[in-house]
């Protein structure tokens, strides 16, 4: 599908990883008025996104499945340090939630407030797949058999419209849109060189005409 298609409103924008950048993008262009349950995590592999999807988040961020990689990141907005925490469950990893300050490899303090939190969006982005009209999905380096699995997934869980966004980052000079024979997908290509700070025209073009209702986060 091409470009034109992903115009118009959304009900919400929800990123589905790989890592932050497309959740930095959408919070650039203001096409991010709430966090969605992946928003700062890393998902390397969109299989793991999309059997978390199906089972609608069931075990998603449990204690017993969480694991410290003995790693340090730092906040999203800031240089404070914070644990990289591995979801074992589903292979997501969390980098910007517990603070080193506040917790350490073996103990999670600040678990419930994280957990807490972590419901509340996976509680609004189920009542977005019901009720939401339409709905768009941005996910960044995915392959065709990967994606093929994600949209069949969502056509079982949303109930009205949606639109996926793939963008895949390799080694070209410019943009280029992608035809592939999906259902419901707008797939493009972009320079891999410098891409979390040498692509926003492009991000800027793709999220043109594009707007989401307001929502309290």
């Amino acid at each position: 599908m091409s470009i034109q298609d992903l115009k118009g409103n959304y009900d919400a924008i929800f990123s589905l990883g790989d890592l932050c950048l497309a959740s930095i993008q959408l919070r650039k262009f203001n096409l991010r008025p709430f966090a969605g349950p992946l928003d700062w995590m890393a998902s390397n592999h969109l299989a793991d996104v999309t059997r978390l999807l199906a089972n609608r988040f069931d075990g998603y961020m449990e204690l017993h499945n969480l694991k410290a990689t003995g790693e340090y990141s730092t906040g999203i907005n800031s240089t404070d340090p914070y644990l990289v925490i591995t979801d074992t469950a589903y292979n997501i990893v969390s980098s910007h939630d517990f603070r080193a300050d506040s917790n350490t490899f073996t103990h999670f303090p600040e678990y419930p407030k994280v957990k807490a939190k972590v419901d509340r969006r996976v509680e609004r982005m189920l009542k977005l797949f019901d009720e939401g009209e339409r709905l768009l999905f941005v996910r960044t380096e995915a392959s065709f058999a990967d994606t093929l699995q994600l949209e069949s997934v969502l056509s079982g869980l949303v109930k009205n419209n949606f639109h996926i966004l793939v963008i895949n980052h390799n080694e070209r000079q410019d943009m280029e849109v992608k035809n592939w024979p999906i259902k419901n997908i707008t797939v493009v290509e972009m320079p891999e060189f410098e891409k979390w700070t040498n692509n926003d025209d492009y991000w800027e073009g793709l999220f043109e005409n594009i707007t989401v209702k307001e929502v309290e986060d």
